[in-house]
């Protein structure tokens, strides 16, 4: 897959995340004891995928920190940009155009893909020889494609029409924020208006350009969810989700002991957690290098940096 980049959006502040925003990076926040971002570039290290651009912004050295660290970083070559202004998903995509020469496959940086088909994406970009492939979900609830984008197909299965956060959508058919681009969209986002609503470049926005020029876009419904990260008690019911979704108890990271006095019901532990005496948590997620004091007894409860967030 040496002919595709890898990139991964992850400038975004995020304040609804707070506190978590305050101090990293959303692209960062734990997801059974890694990164989202690693989960990403483990994701396109899987497929072959030799090379990634990681766009970075708020804290970025934060993110740049925490991939250094990660064992996938040593199998890729990573390059990081820095999105001086965050103007939306086209603009980001848009600040690559000089690291980008033929196809890329982008991914969101604050959304858990959970899918294990994405070689299906790609097979469809090389069949079919468009410009675009769209990774998607059916979705049941209505309200779910309205947060995202919907995506409209004609009897052949090529895509027509693509609308972000529609108040009303007559498809089923939910776009994720996971993408497969030819270098046909960086001529595309070069003639995206600004919109007036959000004041940004939408990426719906140049791909509805590419299908308007003939440009060939096609879906791929290859996600089997996509969990995305808008408010801290999202951290949480992620955690507790692939907990169950791996048929785990808990999850405890290298470098951490528990003593036999700290019990732990449905709780994910990070590196060089420190439990400095009896302890009983329950659907808890903790950050590396966090020191719970004795005698501590919480449920539904992040641990981060010296703070608790309830959820």
């Amino acid at each position: 897959m040496s002919d595709i980049t890898g990139i991964i959006l992850a400038a975004g502040k995020g304040s609804r995340m707070q506190p978590f925003s305050d101090f990293c990076p959303k692209s960062v926040l734990p997801i059974m004891g890694r990164p989202i971002v690693v989960h990403q570039l483990e994701m396109m290290h899987r497929l072959g995928i030799k090379r990634v651009v990681i766009v970075v912004g708020h804290l970025g050295y934060q993110l740049v920190n925490a991939v250094s660290r990660s064992p996938v970083a040593s199998q890729l070559q990573i390059d990081y940009v820095d999105q001086k202004e965050t103007l939306g998903i086209a603009h980001a995509l848009g600040t690559l155009e000089a690291h980008v020469q033929d196809a890329s496959l982008m991914f969101l940086g604050d959304i858990y893909f959970i899918t294990d088909r994405l070689t299906e994406m790609i097979q469809m970009y090389r069949d079919n020889e468009v410009g675009a492939v769209l990774a998607a979900k059916v979705e049941d609830d209505p309200k779910a494609v309205s947060r995202n984008f919907a995506i409209y197909e004609n009897q052949d299965g090529a895509v027509t029409r693509v609308i972000e956060k529609p108040r009303h959508a007559r498809t089923r058919l939910k776009g994720c924020g996971l993408y497969l681009f030819g270098p046909e969209i960086f001529d595309a986002i070069r003639r995206t208006p600004r919109t007036a609503m959000r004041d940004e470049y939408e990426i719906t926005d140049s791909i509805q350009i590419l299908i308007n020029d003939g440009v060939g876009v096609r879906t791929a419904r290859v996600i089997d969810d996509d969990l995305n990260l808008t408010v801290a008690s999202d951290l949480l019911a992620i955690n507790m989700a692939e907990l169950e979704r791996a048929g785990q108890d808990s999850l405890v990271a290298q470098g951490t002991d528990v003593p036999p006095t700290v019990a732990l019901n449905r709780c994910t532990v990070g590196q060089q957690v420190r439990f400095e005496g009896p302890a009983r948590l329950e659907r808890c997620v903790l950050f590396d290098d966090v020191v719970v004091p004795a005698d501590t007894e919480r449920s539904n409860t992040i641990f981060f940096a010296g703070q608790t967030v309830a959820c």
